[in-house]
């Protein structure tokens, strides 16, 4: 009776676990390469020079390529741009179910170095997908800046 209980027990507990069939569904989506067109700060006022992930300023991120394989949830992305980091940069990402009603996720994104394991870092980002389609997707950060909320919008297009 015991392992039957202790059976059931587990069951419930990796189903629980698992991604949803929306969440998988967002991560079949993401497969493939992708170009980051633009990024913009709504509702802000002049000049915004943001570092993105800790890694570079916006302008580098502009038209870098992003490649996302979803069976494995890694990817990496080039930067282009004159005094950018060269070089591929990996990355560990996941889709996590905000609100099945709206459609509307968080994306989580934590950079890694080559044989790094992603599980024992405690560096990442959390983004909002605000979009997502065969051909576009829509990303949004909110950083705090001067105490109040700050909006980074990255537009992408998909190769």
């Amino acid at each position: 009776m015991k392992k039957i209980l202790f059976l059931c027990f587990t069951v419930v507990l990796i189903s629980a676990c698992g991604t949803t069939k929306i969440e998988r569904q967002a991560e079949r989506t993401f497969k493939g390469n992708w170009t980051l067109n633009s990024i913009t700060y709504p509702n802000s006022n002049g000049f915004v020079d943001v570092t993105l992930f800790d890694h570079a300023k916006a302008n580098c991120f502009r038209n870098s390529d992003w490649n996302f394989v979803s069976n494995n949830n890694q990817g990496q992305y080039n930067l282009t741009g004159a005094d950018c980091p060269s070089g591929t940069q990996n990355f560990t990402w996941a889709v996590q179910e905000v609100n099945a009603e709206t459609g509307l996720y968080d994306f989580t994104l934590k950079p890694v170095d080559e044989g790094e394991n992603a599980r024992k870092l405690r560096t990442g980002y959390r983004l909002s997908l605000k979009s997502l389609t065969e051909n576009n997707m829509v990303w949004e950060q909110t950083v705090s800046f001067e105490g109040n909320p700050f909006i980074i919008r990255m537009s992408f297009t998909k190769k």
